[in-house]
């Protein structure tokens, strides 16, 4: 699975990196939950877990476990939610650290899957099956024991490897090829760019100079990202020089992206699954020129044996078959120099341990489902069951990123009264554009999923997100939890009588009005999103929906 040419080169050090990264990511996504997850999905939140677990318990009883694989089956109130969160952050940092890194994986990507199942409609992002993906390849990926170091002992398996691999190809080549198929004219005319920074889901402000930038410029990236997508990222594939090329020209396009934009941790685990694409020559060439004259210590596996997947100069005098050889090339054994490890033993012993048996199994399953789930999605042929079983913990996925384009901005804004509907006064959000004189932020990776969702629900009718109108009712009702979701509270703890949505078109502003007003944006109100939901003078909420 890996080129000939790979032979003497070593992946320790950027796996060591990219674990490292992983558990920073990790960290970022339950850091975000730690702010919002009691509003979103907590007991007076927007979507109630707790309900929502009832409601699959009776539509699919003993399967419900399979539908909705969560720790939160064991309870979904605030405490559970916050547990499950404050747990999650302990991994996270756990695997930064280097601590016991194969099992503070498997919690933190099963503690990330609880949340990822039971979130609703705050966790329909590819993001989240990238990251749980990534979590999931990862655990056979990483070295063993409680404090491995860089795991000279333990080197990664060229299957696992493939796979995070595999991972990062599929969302590359998968976006491109979805770019094209979509029927999307601005890919096609070479203007998808022309409005993007102004337009996605949560701009920032590097992106306002860069939206004005001439149209050869923006064309020219257009061209870019559909070469790299398309044809670049086939080099992970091809020999080394070719692959490390590939690294280089990948890492400028998420620098690029994550410089003027703010997609959560969606390119930074994009970026750092690259990093796989290099290797111990390359990052030790980099070491040395950093520190000139240094000398750089040989990992303990390559102290004793030499660098891992050495490449043997002949079958004669190693007295190890040829089958042999291939299984360890896969990363297949247990023992140590010589072993073949079969049945969980140690040196001398034939065959394959049972754990590598067992994780070959899950990564050749999941890359059977992946192709599946690319190929023929939806598919209910016998075939394709290995990847429906898969498909509700999100391990194996189909990605395709900017399909088709938004063509303008829109934004929801949540509006309260207490005197009848005379005066109407705006809940400020966090994060999105609001104020048109506010600078746009740059939070990423940090998620705010109720602000994100936001966008999303803005491009379509309110009848398609009814949790808008769910957020309504709890502003009304006062709820702690859900005002957190907005930077203050206008009402200081007196709910209002009623609540609406307003719906606004955005668009950056030009240079000269930048110069003369400050302003970063300026907008128009196009009218009521959702409707009003008030209390009436029982006391009952009730809900006027928009014509």
């Amino acid at each position: 699975m890996t080129n000939r040419a790979d032979a003497g080169a070593g992946y320790l050090r950027p796996r060591w990196i990219f674990l490292r990264a992983l558990g920073a990511i990790f960290f970022s996504a339950f850091y975000s939950l730690a702010f919002q997850i009691h509003g979103l999905i907590g007991e007076r939140g927007i979507l109630p877990a707790g309900q929502y677990l009832t409601d699959v318990a009776a539509a699919a009883g003993a399967a419900r476990f399979w539908y909705v694989p969560s720790l939160f089956w064991l309870g979904a109130g605030d405490r559970a939610l916050t547990i499950v969160v404050a747990l999650g952050l302990v991994s996270s940092i756990a695997i930064v650290l280097n601590i016991w890194p194969r099992l503070s994986l498997v919690v933190a990507t099963l503690l990330f899957l609880s949340c990822v199942t039971t979130l609703q409609d705050f966790s329909s992002y590819q993001s989240d099956g990238m990251l749980l993906e990534a979590g999931a390849i990862a655990v056979c990926f990483a070295p063993r024991g409680l404090r491995p170091g860089l795991g000279g002992g333990d080197p990664p398996s060229r299957i696992s490897l493939f796979m995070l691999r595999w991972e990062w190809f599929r969302i590359y080549f998968e976006s491109g090829l979805v770019k094209l198929m979509s029927g999307d004219v601005h890919w096609r005319n070479f203007t998808a760019m022309d409005d993007y920074y102004q337009n996605g889901p949560l701009p920032a402000w590097p992106g306002w100079y860069v939206q004005h930038f001439p149209h050869w410029y923006h064309a020219f990236t257009v061209g870019v990202t559909l070469g790299i997508e398309l044809f670049v990222v086939w080099a992970v594939f091809l020999p080394r020089r070719l692959r490390l090329w590939c690294a280089f020209g990948t890492t400028l396009l998420q620098i690029g992206i994550i410089a003027t934009a703010n997609y959560a941790f969606l390119n930074y685990l994009v970026l750092m699954l690259g990093v796989l694409l290099v290797d111990d020559r390359v990052l030790q060439r980099v070491a040395l020129r950093g520190r000139k004259g240094a000398y750089v210590i040989p990992s303990e596996r390559q102290r004793v044996e030499g660098p891992p997947y050495a490449e043997e100069s002949s079958s004669a005098g190693t007295g190890v078959p040829r089958l042999a050889r291939f299984a360890r090339s896969l990363g297949m054994t247990g023992g140590g120099k010589g072993s073949l490890g079969m049945t969980g033993g140690g040196k001398g012993s034939l065959g394959m341990t049972r754990g590598a048996v067992a994780e070959t199994f899950f990564l050749a399953w999941i890359f059977y489902a992946t192709l599946w789930a690319f190929l023929a999605p939806g598919s209910r042929s016998f075939f394709a069951a290995p990847e429906r079983a898969l498909e509700p913990f999100r391990i194996a996925n189909a990605y395709g990123l900017f399909a088709t384009m938004t063509v303008a901005r829109y934004e929801i804004e949540f509006q309260g009264t207490s005197d009848g509907g005379r005066t109407w006064t705006v809940y400020p959000f966090r994060y999105k554009p609001q104020d048109v004189m506010e600078r746009p932020g740059v939070y990423a990776p940090y998620q705010p999923r109720f602000e994100w969702n936001l966008w999303f629900a803005s491009l379509g009718p309110w009848q398609g997100s009814p949790w808008v109108v769910a957020a309504q009712e709890r502003l009304v009702e006062g709820s702690p939890s859900v005002l957190r979701l907005f930077r203050r509270d206008p009402f200081g703890g007196h709910p209002p009588a009623a609540v609406r949505t307003v719906l606004w078109q955005y668009w950056f502003t030009d240079w000269a009005t930048k110069r003369r007003t400050g302003a970063w944006w300026r907008r128009q109100e196009l009218g009521v999103f959702s409707g009003i939901v008030q209390r009436d003078s029982t006391g009952k909420i009730e809900f006027i929906g928009a014509r």
